[in-house]
């Protein structure tokens, strides 16, 4: 264990002790368990219930199907755009107070849409359920993990993404089966209690701790001149990109094995094989992050996406190897969740982290939003899901180049990131680091 320790601290050491502004002694100790509750109940119920319930309550209310999940689109996107606003929060009161209200509106927003008359009280209240959406997933937990493990955040981050990839894994079997015993109304109402017991409390007592100080940054690189830096547009193209292309593969991968020959229960088991995958790619990042470079990495794994998502396109078969791609694009995947979490501090610290990740990840939201229903419209017109992987390969690979020039030429220079090795980073003096805080 001391050794993982000294790795983890040596992936960032020259950000040691002024990432948290506090030592070691100031982590609240019960946030990372309580976040990994929270985010496994949180995205359980609010994300995944939704496909598990659909086809129960479009026959239930008469809804079409579009319809229904366009609502669920629309949190999506509400989601996006609503966390810029709530990374600056983050960034001034920390994760307390926005993760609460976040609670408190998705416990709300599940009891609406349990209780909605018509379409439209329906569609209010998964807008609602978009703004809890930005308040608890990923970004306030990323950010709190951040400020509060400073040179120790990718082994935390890694423990939170492994916890949260298990959403799915717990409450699709559990939604099922509530909804094989009770009807969709009061599934929801079940799950929305689930929801209160879990992350309220949970956010509420482990979130107590004080918010350190962000750390100085150099006063050229402003969150403004970052955000409208050269290197910051061109990485947020990238990642946004890259998003749809990863997503709009997610929801193609079973009409693509389907149209190979598989089954749909094969197909739908190749699907949750990459989930497990996505662990599995979550608990490598670590070892990938201490050999290479910030933008060697994020290359690297855009450009595997793009491989992988080439290959389903390309094989015919057989199913057993199709699932194995499958399983790879997985591993891909859940790398990529964890080098969008630490894009922003591995190039420009820990300082506005909250604003700039939000401003980062908020077109990639979108594109994640629309990617399933803009991709099922292309495969008609490219011949199939096997022309639209194609096409989604190339997308990756325009997203790779992207990458490669988001890489600013001149150290020092506001949007500068990071280029060389943490191992070679250690070799250098102390005071060059000292000298260019945000290099990081």
């Amino acid at each position: 264990m001391a050794a993982a320790d000294l790795t983890m601290t040596d992936l960032h050491s020259s950000t040691s002790g002024a990432a948290t502004g506090t030592g070691d002694r100031s982590r609240p100790r019960a946030a990372l368990p309580a976040l990994c509750a929270t985010q496994i109940t949180s995205w359980g119920i609010v994300y995944y219930a939704f496909p598990v319930l659909l086809p129960h309550l479009t026959a239930d209310t008469g809804w079409s199907t579009s319809a229904a999940t366009a609502a669920f689109s629309a949190a999506l996107l509400v989601s996006a755009l609503a966390g810029i606003p709530v990374g600056r929060i983050l960034d001034r009161r920390g994760p307390r107070a926005v993760m609460i209200t976040g609670s408190v509106l998705a416990v709300a927003a599940m009891l609406a849409i349990a209780m909605a008359p018509n379409l439209y009280v329906f569609t209010a209240a998964w807008l609602v359920a978009g703004i809890a959406m930005a308040a608890t997933f990923y970004q306030p937990a990323f950010a709190a993990l951040t400020r509060w493990w400073g040179p120790d955040r990718v082994r935390a981050l890694t423990i939170v993404t492994l916890a949260g990839g298990l959403a799915s894994t717990v409450f699709a079997p559990l939604t099922a089966t509530l909804a094989d015993h009770l009807n969709w109304r009061t599934t929801y109402v079940v799950l929305a209690v689930i929801l209160a017991v879990v992350t309220i409390p949970a956010h509420a007592l482990a979130l107590r701790a004080p918010w350190p100080p962000a750390p100085p940054t150099a006063p050229a690189a402003s969150r403004t001149q970052i955000a409208r830096s050269r290197p910051f547009l061109l990485l947020t193209l990238a990642f946004t990109c890259s998003g749809f292309a990863m997503y709009a593969v997610v929801f193609g991968l079973v009409p693509l094995l389907t149209e190979r020959g598989a089954d749909p229960t094969t197909a739908a088991w190749a699907l949750g094989l990459g989930g497990a995958g996505q662990t599995l790619g979550r608990m490598l990042y670590a070892t990938l992050a201490r050999s290479t470079g910030v933008t060697t990495r994020t290359t690297i794994l855009i450009a595997a996406g793009g491989a992988t998502t080439a290959a389903l396109a390309l094989v015919p078969g057989p199913i057993p190897l199709l699932i194995l791609l499958a399983v790879l694009a997985g591993v891909v995947r859940g790398n990529l969740t964890l080098l969008h979490a630490t894009a922003v501090t591995d190039r420009w610290g820990t300082a506005h982290y909250g604003r700039l990740s939000g401003l980062l990840s908020a077109p990639a939201a979108v594109a994640a939003a629309i990617a399933p229903w803009t991709g099922a419209a292309l495969a008609g017109s490219l011949g199939g899901y096997g022309g639209l992987f194609l096409a989604l390969a190339i997308m990756s690979v325009l997203a790779a180049f992207l990458a490669i020039a988001s890489r600013y030429p001149a150290q020092g220079a506001i949007g500068y990131s990071a280029q060389v090795s943490p191992a070679r980073r250690r070799r250098q003096q102390p005071a060059q680091d000292e000298r260019c805080p945000d290099n990081q």
